[in-house]
């Protein structure tokens, strides 16, 4: 392992080991506008949603690492103590990027992104048209981090209002990720796009207790074949079968027929891991494994 002292390592350098371990990081594409109303827009990735009761965005601007200045969103929030923080998708990530440049203070970036304004309900910043769910928000408070080069200041914002495109919601009227196609941020020039095959589910019960890996046979703790997310989704079980449930389970089909052309106990760990990976099946795992071990070993 690289030990890193961050007193010991440049900002710079930091910023970066930072980053790159914190990531993906969703974007916030922040609306303001200045004293002089002038629109102003830029990408922040600190940034996450941190309460629902109520709703809580929060942002960071960070000081310039080069000369220590702060940002016009900065001064913006500041001033008007409004935003709008719009979504970044994956159809205006090379516009989003564009307004990341440092532009001199009074240029509008909607201009030089070719992103459409538009007016907001309840504050004065301008939305983003393109993007798929915008936030007017209010700022509750900012909190300064430091300051040196690098430090933050936390824009702690309070939604009013949410804006969302109806061609993103499934027919239950939820969010789909593949519709919205959102963008996230890494480290360096890296950016990871959340939807196709990039986007899975992990159904895991929060309220209901489960096994966990301490209550797994030893037989299956032991195992070099299974992955450790493979026992993860074994420990999430809420019971783990006895020899008469799996024995009975195992002389329905297919399963019957699977443990017969078995060659062997690891053959059939090959066989689970697959089923795990591909169908999260961990009830047919548990009784095969459980079956398996007192008849293949």
């Amino acid at each position: 392992m690289r030990t890193i002292n961050p007193s010991e390592t440049s900002t710079k350098d930091l910023h970066q080991y930072l980053l790159g371990s914190v990531s993906p990081r969703p974007i916030a594409f922040v609306s303001t506008m200045s004293e002089d109303g002038i629109p102003n827009i830029a990408p922040y990735s600190f940034f996450n949603c941190f309460s629902s009761n109520p709703p809580i965005l929060v942002f960071s601007s960070n000081r310039r690492v080069s000369n220590n200045t702060t940002k016009d969103t900065l001064a913006n929030v500041q001033h008007s103590g409004e935003v709008v923080i719009n979504v970044v998708s994956h159809s205006i990530v090379r516009q989003m990027a564009v307004t990341s440049v440092d532009f001199d203070t009074g240029v509008n970036e909607f201009e030089k992104s070719g992103l459409t304004p538009i007016p907001s309900e309840l504050v004065s910043p301008h939305r983003i048209a393109e993007s798929p769910v915008q936030m007017e928000c209010k700022v509750q408070n900012i909190i300064p981090l430091g300051k040196e080069g690098g430090a933050g200041h936390l824009v702690i914002c309070i939604v009013l209002r949410m804006h969302i495109n109806e061609e993103v919601l499934d027919e239950d009227g939820k969010i789909d990720p593949h519709k919205i196609d959102l963008m996230g941020r890494m480290g360096r020039a890296f950016y990871v796009r959340a939807s196709g095959d990039a986007v899975h589910k992990i159904l895991q019960s929060v309220p209901e207790i489960v096994i966990g890996y301490d209550a797994l046979p030893d037989h299956v703790k032991s195992s070099t074949t299974l992955s450790g997310n493979n026992l993860g989704q074994l420990a999430g079980l809420k019971k783990w079968p006895s020899e008469e449930e799996a024995e009975k389970f195992c002389q329905e089909k297919p399963w019957l027929d699977l443990l017969e052309g078995i060659g062997g106990y690891s053959s059939l760990e090959l066989e689970v891991k697959k089923m795990l990976d591909e169908k999260d099946a961990r009830i047919e795992a548990s009784h095969l494994l459980q079956k398996g071990y007192a008849t293949l070993r």
